[in-house]
Formats: structure tokens, sequence, C-alpha cells
């Protein structure tokens, strides 16, 4: 769905919420107008929502209703900062583990052999993380459209040992800061730590370039989250704003349902049921079980 040229997305469910789809890589300066637009496009939505993007974190549009956001988010003043002051030594003994071992990371082109190198990363477990592997199946030329869409706003990192590509990331410029994405490696190498070279290798371009911030999502719950910690990301909160469009919409903030059942259950709740789904995709894809719950420093 298209609003004043600017891609929409509106999730599904009793509650349909409306937000720009690619809401990271833009600032909304004139929200009264956008929501205005929005409440006249169709499908017609119940709630828009938008938020302000680093380094804004004060409130700035005062009259909507506002909550909170965490992100994930790693200040940068140098990659040596980054590497002695902001990672853990288990970080620092990782990264020289996987160059000790012959990992080379270096930027790449996305051409045919960068896209095959991906399509096998991808292939490798119909799970990973205890969650399904979506990607898992797809031959060259899908992994080829879908991720080529995208190419033009994103710089392509490698990782490889004796010439076998065994990781990936994207990093997708976004102006004030970097996003990494697909950051994504072969479990039959997690011993050599290529998610580590990799995000090593993101923050010395960001270095580079003099890019202030990395962001890498939201602040993930539980062990999610760890390899967020263990590469010096940080928990930054910014200021995410919803706006009724509808009756239901109104009822629905009033009553805090906006949020879905995630929003209603306690943190250790939602964890036991992550952990639940995690064993049972294990169990449902056997072969892979060692697989899909491994994990990097």
């Amino acid at each position: 769905m298209q609003v004043d040229h600017t891609a929409l997305s509106i999730a599904g469910g009793p509650i349909k919420i409306a937000r720009l789809e690619h809401e990271r890589y833009i600032d909304i300066e004139d929200p009264a107008a956008l929501i205005d637009t929005v409440r006249q496009s169709k499908p017609a939505a119940d709630i828009f929502t938008f938020f302000q993007r680093l380094p804004e974190s004060k409130p700035k549009f005062t009259d909507y209703y506002m909550e909170y956001e965490s992100i994930a988010a790693l200040p940068i003043r140098s990659y040596d900062y980054w590497l002695e002051r902001q990672i853990p030594k288990q970080t620092r003994t990782s990264l020289k583990k996987s160059q000790k071992q012959g990992v080379i990371v270096r930027q790449a082109a996305f051409d045919d052999d960068y896209i095959q190198g991906m399509t096998g990363i991808l292939n490798e477990s119909p799970i990973r993380q205890g969650r399904p592997n979506w990607h898992y199946g797809k031959n060259f030329e899908a992994v080829k459209k879908e991720f080529a869409k995208y190419a033009f706003r994103e710089e392509h990192i490698g990782a490889y040992y004796n010439n076998e590509m065994i990781g990936f990331l994207f990093l997708a410029h976004a102006g004030r800061y970097a996003i990494p994405i697909q950051i994504v490696s072969k479990i039959a190498h997690q011993d050599k730590k290529p998610n580590n070279a990799l995000m090593a290798k993101a923050v010395e371009l960001c270095a580079e370039k003099k890019i202030s911030w990395l962001v890498y999502g939201k602040w993930a719950r539980g062990p999610r989250n760890d390899f967020k910690v263990h590469n010096g990301f940080e928990n930054v909160i910014l200021p995410r704003y919803y706006v009724p469009l509808s009756l239901k919409g109104s009822i629905a903030l009033k009553l805090h349902l906006h949020h879905g059942l995630a929003g209603l259950l306690p943190e250790a709740a939602i964890l036991r049921l992550m952990d639940i789904r995690q064993k049972y995709y294990a169990s449902r894809f056997k072969n892979a079980a060692k697989y899909g719950t491994a994990k990097n420093d």
C-alpha cells in the first residue's frame, strides 16, 4: 500500500495497526499531514504508529499517545574504542579465535558468487535459533530476487574459510545510522565465530565512514539478546507514538490491547512460551535440532 509515495504496511488481526513499511529509514517531520492521509486510505487501519529515529530520544510530538520502545544500539567512536572498551574479554577472545582459524572477512559485491554462498548457508538447516528458517529450500534465483530489492542501500560483507563463504551480513545505510541485516553463518562453522567477525567488520566500516550509531533491531528478551550484549549494544529507548484512526483503535489504546497477547503477558510467561516453541521446533525437525539451537558469542 502506498501513501504519498511511501509504502505502508498494515498488520492483521482484530486490531489493524498501520506503520511506514520502511520506518527505520524515514524521519517524520509532519505527522499530522501523514495521519490525515492514512486515515483516508484503504484498506482502513485502526491505529497508526510511528517513532523517532536516533539520535532524537526526547519526545517531539506530545499531542499523541506515546510509549517508549527499546532498541539495541551501539554508539561508535572508533573501531579501537569498540574493541578495547565496549566489548567484553569473551568477545575479544572469539575474534582472535576466528582470525587464528583462518576466517577472512571482507566486503563483497552482490554478485552471483555471493548469492550462491548465501543460498548454501540459508539451506543448511530448516530451523535457526529455535524457529523455522523461512528461507530454507529456496534456490539461487529465489534468493537473488528476494534480497536484491534493497541492495542499493546496503554494503555486503562475507566471511570466508578456505575460500568457502561461511557467513554474510548486509550493512544497510539509514542516514543517521547503519543497520546490520541478515547476519547469518553456517552453523557447522560456528566454532570459528563467524558472526562475531562479521559484526566486527560492520563496526570497522561504520567507524571509517563516521557513522555514529549501529542499530540492531529491538532490545530482545532472554538469551536472544546475548549476542547483542556481547558485541557492545546497549538498551536505548525511543518514543513511539500511537494514533487511533477508528473507535476500535481508541478503545484498544485505552485498554492497552494494541500489543496483542504478548503485551498482556508477564515477562516470565513470554520467556517460558519462547522456550516451549524452541523445543517444539527442535522436536519437529529432529535431524536439525542440534543446529537450530546453536548460538554465537
